[in-house]
């Protein structure tokens, strides 16, 4: 199968490239910078040069492919404080992704993420079935669910809070370990028991795999390995990587110590995959988060993945 990789040299696309190659697939990865390209023509892959602003770029990559993978996201802009640009954009990349592929019967993988949920109200673990009417990502998810009805096999895959890895250089753990380092506390709110879900990273690439290959129309999978790490554990190996002292802070210092991930750092998310297991046989076979943390790799010099 060609398959067209949006945000294929990020984080997670790093892994999807390999895993999709490694079945056999012909990859074609939209890079935005030489150094993306370098690294997707040393990976066997097929280059696209353009971005998420390149539309007409998107919808002949799309056109010409036999399915796609939508990665790509304006973290940048997002971390900059433009997320209501972010997730337009995203929105028009989905739609002009869906353009090229209606009435084609053709694969469309596309990405959300659980935390969006964690704020609205949930009282049991998230699930596959669960949805919202709109929000931000949200309404993306929704868009992508919606292609079903336009001749599309459209499937949305939710990611944890953290994917985690030797690959993860740039998200919600390594953010948290800078945190601690620059306040030499590892912290948490509370009794911290507020739960993350967490996946690894080859764990959630081969997901995607499945999920082009065979996700039903309009499925919504849920990439989730551990479903919920308390943060006061998460805050502890955290601790016991830098040799710092953990503790236990209230809610009135949470934004002071987190800044703008103070939300999340309180944020209750405990997700299940039982769903996505059964529909497409999926079992996560890495090592969890708490595992993954006590193997040292976050707590090395940091570094970046081409971008």
């Amino acid at each position: 199968m060609r398959v067209f990789v949006t945000g294929a040299s990020g984080h997670v696309g790093s892994a999807v490239v390999p895993e999709l190659l490694e079945a056999g697939h012909h990859v074609i990865g939209l890079a935005r910078s030489d150094k993306s390209a370098a690294w997707l023509t040393a990976a066997g892959a097929e280059v696209h040069r353009g971005d998420l602003d390149d539309l007409d770029g998107l919808a002949a990559a799309a056109a010409a492919a036999d399915g796609v993978v939508h990665l790509a996201f304006k973290h940048d802009a997002m971390f900059a404080g433009d997320f209501d640009g972010a997730i337009a954009a995203d929105l028009r990349a989905i739609g002009t992704l869906g353009d090229a592929l209606a009435g084609t019967g053709k694969p469309l993988v596309a990405t959300s993420g659980t935390v969006v949920f964690a704020f609205a109200g949930l009282r049991e673990a998230l699930t596959e079935a669960d949805a919202l009417d709109g929000g931000p990502r949200i309404d993306a998810e929704n868009a992508v669910v919606a292609l079903a009805e336009r001749g599309i096999r459209s499937s949305v895959v939710r990611l944890t809070p953290t994917v985690h890895s030797t690959l993860d250089h740039n998200g919600f753990i390594p953010t948290f370990v800078s945190i601690a380092r620059s306040k030499g506390v590892s912290a948490y709110v509370g009794d911290g028991a507020n739960r993350w879900p967490a996946v690894h990273t080859l764990d959630a690439a081969r997901l995607y795999r499945l999920a082009l290959e065979s996700a039903p129309a309009g499925s919504r999978l849920h990439a989730v390995d551990d479903e919920g790490i308390t943060f006061r554990q998460i805050a502890e190996a955290i601790g016991r990587g830098l040799d710092l002292p953990v503790v236990s802070i209230q809610p009135a210092e949470a934004e002071a110590h987190f800044g703008f991930l103070s939300a999340h750092a309180q944020a209750d998310n405990p997700s299940s995959s039982a769903l996505t297991r059964d529909l497409l046989g999926w079992k996560p076979v890495r090592p969890g988060l708490v595992d993954d943390l006590g193997q040292g790799h976050y707590f090395d010099a940091p570094a970046t993945t081409p971008r």
